[in-house]
């Protein structure tokens, strides 16, 4: 199979690819989906299969406009301010599913669907075209860092769908903040992103906490909560801390004959650049939103590189902060000092 490459001209030819049932990844602001039309379950079924997704694993539908009462059974009045504050934009919330609208894998045998409308024109307009939602997962092998350029998506899947919508590189850089709308203990979020507990709490009150409101044995509802993510092949060591704990662990590999990646901010790469095989700059600390975004392609750089452990700087937890270390701490295999 020919993996095509799709721009602003052939939105209409992708469009009629997805109403076939081929996959077509698509851009978004936060990374690249991996796009099947959420109305036909081969197609559906067929990006469980290309990822190697476990099926327990729902799939975020995304849709071209706030109208979705023909997808959802009911959109509760703090819904609807939220989608009035953030869509289109990062944030997907969980709704009671309207039974028979979806195919039945898009859901993963819950009875709960979530969506978002993404805050980019070419996906938007490829699903208006299209006619019916996208199913639009990360567009990558399940469990290896996300994609941020349609060469990422290339790399790991070309020959196996039929085309990639070019929209250069994403704007944020990490999956989008998934709120939950339909936990009897109150909204929660599921997964951290671009848009902050702060920033929600502004629009609907207080949130619920994820501890609290988590039942034992639940299968996940949304992506990102249950599996390890974001790894590269190599080992990724976190390392939170100033110099003292930097020069203890490149010490304990240089010693081990290890080659090493350091994955960082630019300040502390001045400091270590010499005594790293390979680096790549997740740009000036003070900047998290930069780091967010570059995060993914920093993870994908380092896979391509002759290195065989990858050390990664640990960034405050705070604002966008807190997603970014979401996704490190996923990719992680261990984390320095314990």
């Amino acid at each position: 199979m020919e993996t095509k490459i799709y721009g602003r001209t052939t939105i209409a030819e992708a469009a009629q690819k997805l109403r076939e049932g081929e996959l077509i990844a698509f851009p978004t602001e936060t990374v690249y989906g991996l796009g099947a039309i959420a109305s036909n379950d081969q197609a559906v079924k067929n990006v469980y299969a290309v990822k190697g997704r476990p099926s327990d694993n729902p799939l975020i539908v995304h849709v071209a406009d706030k109208d979705i009462a023909k997808f959802v059974a009911g959109v509760p009045e703090k819904a609807q301010a939220l989608m009035d504050a953030f869509w289109p934009g990062p944030l997907t919330l969980i709704f009671p599913m309207r039974e028979g609208v979806f195919a039945p894998t898009v859901t993963a045998g819950h009875t709960t669907v979530a969506l978002r409308m993404p805050d980019q024109e070419q996906t938007l307009e490829l699903i208006r075209q299209t006619g019916f939602p996208l199913v639009g997962p990360s567009a990558n092998t399940s469990g290896k860092p996300s994609p941020t350029t349609a060469q990422h998506v290339l790399h790991d899947f070309d020959g196996k769908i039929a085309g990639i919508v070019d929209g250069g590189e994403t704007d944020i850089g990490l999956e989008s903040t998934v709120l939950d709308l339909t936990n009897e203990a109150g909204l929660v979020i599921l997964r951290p992103g671009a848009i902050t507990k702060e920033e929600l709490e502004q629009v609907v009150g207080r949130l619920a906490d994820l501890e609290t409101a988590a039942k034992d044995g639940e299968a996940p509802k949304a992506p990102g909560m249950k599996y390890q993510h974001y790894a590269p092949a190599q080992p990724v060591i976190l390392i939170e801390g100033g110099a003292e704990k930097w020069d203890v662990v490149i010490a304990k590999y240089r010693s081990e004959g290890k080659r090493i990646g350091i994955l960082a901010s630019e300040e502390l790469l001045d400091r270590y650049r010499d005594e790293a095989d390979a680096v790549y700059s997740l740009g000036a600390k003070a900047e998290p939103q930069r780091a967010s975004q570059r995060l993914y392609a920093g993870l994908r750089y380092m896979d391509e590189q002759s290195v065989q452990v990858i050390l990664a700087e640990a960034y405050e937890k705070e604002g966008i902060g807190i997603a970014f270390m979401n996704r490190l701490e996923k990719a992680s295999s261990e984390k320095y000092p314990v």
